[in-house]
């Protein structure tokens, strides 16, 4: 995730209402990202293991989320591509739509869409302004204070439904003070496990925290391992769950690299009828997550109905219509470049296996991570034949590049270090033919820089 360098020197945050009627929508967002605790920017140290915040400024802001429908998207994997498609198809079928999300990767304003419309900039800085006096008394993080502010709007714009992605884990998530009509549970993987627990199980356990009672569940796919923590929460919690694999199978045609268009269909198992579509979301894990939008809209329809036809073009034109980025997204063709923000064992695993099968002649790979993240999990699945671009993000958190490269060696990964994303994109087009592919990945804010900084030719 790209983030903006902060240009005004650190201020107290009680100085606050003394500033900031003199800024302008930058300097705000400058003041919030150096003034407020942002995971995406230094990690474990932002995290916060409880509400109490989140409640204190929804009670303040007299609730916005009660005045209109809410599902709830949580997991490891595939929690953006399902929120997103989720959206796009409520938004097919006519409803004014909300979608909040995290991290950005060009814009902060990508986190609060209505319709696909990113939040306009002076409603970034007029919540700042109208609400200051309550935020400089409970001293929000950076993700507690842009809940309460989407949240915020989403009410006020009238929408009539908002999809609402976790930002991290679930049951001690900033977004779990909602009652949705659907919680979305999503693949489950390796990942914050200095957070949320060292095994899948205690993971799920966190992700399980978004069960409301009464509220029906989907859970993506069957995990053997961890299926038991879904179904005992939502046996406590009186909810209805479905696992999406056990009543859908999608089957995706291969990709079509020159329209980046990939076709699937999906068997609906009960009722024995299939459907045929198009995604331009081209990577092999968007299987999982199409089984997981068709059960979600169909528990919804009694409640919010919306067509077959609404779903299948409502996937079709996930792209269009909510602005996804970063996923298998192909930002050039000759010599073909994908970035994908998969960042973990399982997310990596799906890419890695989707890259081999290419077909292109010989694989540039630029990757970064964060500076927690445990390398002995990722490297090993990378190729020992690939040329490496060893690079550093530009947020707090990003691993040093050098040390990035020296671990990577361990495994026989070899390659140069650079340290930006620019410079070692730029080395790694210039190394590679028309028939060679690049990827870049490892990490959210490394495919951020690459969006935001470098130019692709198409």
């Amino acid at each position: 995730e790209s983030m903006l360098i902060c240009m005004v020197p650190a201020l107290p945050f009680f100085r606050f209402g003394l500033i900031y009627n003199n800024m302008d929508y930058n300097q705000t967002l400058e003041f919030m990202f150096s003034q407020l605790p942002a995971y995406h920017r230094i990690g474990r140290a932002a995290y916060k293991n409880d509400l109490e915040n989140s409640l204190a400024l929804d009670q303040y802001l007299e609730h916005p989320h009660l005045r209109y429908k809410c599902i709830h998207v949580a997991g490891t994997n595939g929690k953006g591509s399902v929120s997103h498609m989720i959206a796009s198809v409520l938004q097919e079928a006519g409803y004014k739509t909300g979608l909040y999300t995290s991290p950005h990767l060009r814009d902060f304003r990508e986190r609060i869409r209505i319709n696909g419309r990113m939040i306009p900039k002076g409603e970034v800085t007029g919540f700042m302004r109208k609400h200051k006096a309550v935020l400089a008394s409970l001293k929000p993080s950076f993700f507690e204070m842009t809940v309460a502010l989407a949240f915020d709007y989403f009410a006020r714009a009238g929408v009539d439904i908002a999809v609402i992605e976790v930002g991290l884990g679930g049951r001690l998530d900033s977004t779990n003070i909602i009652s949705p009509e659907l919680s979305v549970i999503t693949n489950i993987g390796h990942d914050h496990a200095d957070l949320l627990g060292d095994t899948l199980h205690k993971i799920a356990g966190e992700k399980a925290g978004i069960i409301k009672p009464g509220v029906p569940v989907v859970v993506s796919e069957t995990q053997d391992e961890i299926r038991n923590v879904f179904t005992s929460v939502a046996q406590q919690r009186k909810s209805d769950i479905r696992f999406a694999d056990q009543e859908f199978e999608c089957r995706l045609d291969d990709l079509n690299y020159s329209t980046g268009k990939r076709k699937y269909s999906v068997l609906e198992k009960s009722e024995r009828r299939s459907f045929t579509g198009e995604i331009r979301l081209g990577g092999d894990y968007q299987a999982k997550n199409i089984q997981a939008v068709f059960q979600s809209i169909r528990i919804l329809q009694d409640t919010i109905p919306c067509s077959d036809k609404h779903i299948i073009n409502g996937i079709r034109r996930t792209v269009r219509n909510t602005g996804l980025m970063g996923r298998w997204q192909i930002v050039g063709r000759k010599p073909l470049v994908v970035c994908d923000t998969g960042h973990n064992l399982e997310g990596l695993s799906y890419v890695l296996t989707q890259l081999k099968r290419a077909g292109r002649e010989n694989l540039h790979i630029v990757i970064g991570f964060v500076n927690d993240k445990d390398l002995g999990s990722v490297l090993p699945l990378f190729p020992s034949d690939a040329d490496y671009f060893f690079t550093r993000a530009s947020v707090p958190r990003a691993l040093d590049e050098q040390v990035l490269r020296a671990a990577a060696l361990r495994w026989n990964l070899k390659g140069s270090a650079y340290p930006d994303v620019e410079s070692a994109v730029s080395s790694a087009l210039d190394a590679a033919s028309e028939n060679d592919v690049v990827f870049i990945g490892g990490s959210t804010f490394v495919v951020a820089d690459a969006l935001k900084n470098c130019k692709f030719d198409k």
